[in-house]
């Protein structure tokens, strides 16, 4: 068997293998996406809170009017703070609603959930007749099963095809094979003890770009029809057929992972929702003027007072938008099951 492959007649500048972790193409920041995605939410809530506490005192303390003259003569507290209970309120009675809506398509009569359950244990048939076991229970060895047995197919195909007698094909699986092989890999070690529940399982799922790899089979498939004999077809087809049942299989652990993290999101803010609006009911019946009088650091007190309970109160908000901040981007990276590719990034 030779692999010897002849450089010049090989159309070297086909972009044959393509970035495959999310982070890579997406083109974006390491640390945008680590915001976006990987952090803790609580982590990112907490980062957030902080920034809106030093942000508010330092824009009362520089901007005019000078706050305590502002106290003295207005109603201020009373605005602020009447407001903000309406606020959480609304906001929370809004996300929680939002929440049992979207876990209300888990509800339904006996019919459905039957249908549901074939479907499901359908899936789970034909993934145990593709990897030789019983389908794992566990979300990351169920994922890791369909990137194992890829791997093993994509390896199939790079022995199987290394004997055309064609440069340009041979260095096209090459390359192919090898970004498939080393991807899979990775996904591999990020999915090895992950735990649903976490966002580890999904971020793993996310970085197998097997959109682009079901769409490589399928040119090599038609570029080089000439060259392929039956037994490459099938080896071809066999690897396309582990790639596309990985499509839905993410898909499902992606729909499950946003109605977990809308259950939680809901729960927290309810938490949430209820010291803030004591805080806030506090400020409203003893908070004025002389409530923390003196200075710190040249800044009133009452600065630190009302921006402290400012912030307590925005929590529940905040909460909301660290969590649906990764939920829309996520959403928005796995708009497309099928081989297209959205982004420009990508292209």
């Amino acid at each position: 068997m030779s692999t010897d492959i002849d450089e010049s007649n090989v159309d070297t500048d086909m972009d044959v293998s393509t970035a495959n972790t999310m982070r890579e193409r997406a083109g974006e920041s390491r640390l945008k996406l680590w915001i976006l995605l990987s952090a803790n939410r609580l982590v990112v809530t907490g980062v957030l809170a902080v920034t809106m506490f030093v942000v508010f005192v330092v824009a009362v303390t520089v901007l005019p009017p000078p706050l305590v003259p502002q106290l003295e003569s207005g109603d201020t507290i009373e605005t602020m703070f009447s407001t903000m209970i309406g606020a959480v309120i609304t906001g929370t009675t809004l996300v929680v609603t939002i929440g049992q809506l979207v876990l209300s398509q888990e509800n339904g009569p006996l019919g459905e959930q039957r249908e549901r359950m074939e479907n499901s244990m359908d899936f789970r048939d034909y993934t145990e007749e593709l990897i030789g076991t019983p389908s794992p229970a566990d979300p990351s060895a169920f994922l890791r099963g369909l990137v194992d047995l890829s791997q093993d197919r994509a390896e199939a195909v790079r022995d199987g095809l290394s004997d055309i007698d064609s440069d340009q094909l041979q260095w096209e699986t090459e390359e192919f094979t090898e970004s498939l092989i080393g991807n899979s890999e990775t996904v591999r070690d990020q999915l090895d003890g992950a735990k649903f529940g976490t966002f580890d399982v999904l971020f793993a799922a996310l970085n197998y770009n097997y959109g682009w790899k079901i769409y490589q089979v399928e040119r090599l498939l038609h570029d080089h029809e000439e060259d392929l004999g039956q037994p490459e077809n099938d080896l071809l087809n066999e690897l396309k057929s582990s790639l596309s049942m990985f499509g839905p299989a993410r898909e499902h652990v992606k729909t499950l992972y946003f109605e977990w993290a809308l259950v939680t999101l809901s729960q927290l803010i309810l938490y949430a929702a209820i010291p803030a609006l004591a805080v806030a009911g506090i400020m409203l019946t003893v908070a004025e003027p002389g409530t923390a009088s003196g200075a710190t650091f040249g800044i009133e007190n009452i600065t630190f007072l009302i921006g402290a309970a400012f912030t307590v109160t925005l929590t529940p908000f905040l909460l909301f938008a660290s969590y649906v901040s990764r939920i829309v981007t996520v959403a928005k990276r796995t708009l497309a099951i099928e081989p297209l590719i959205l982004r420009d990034s990508q292209r």
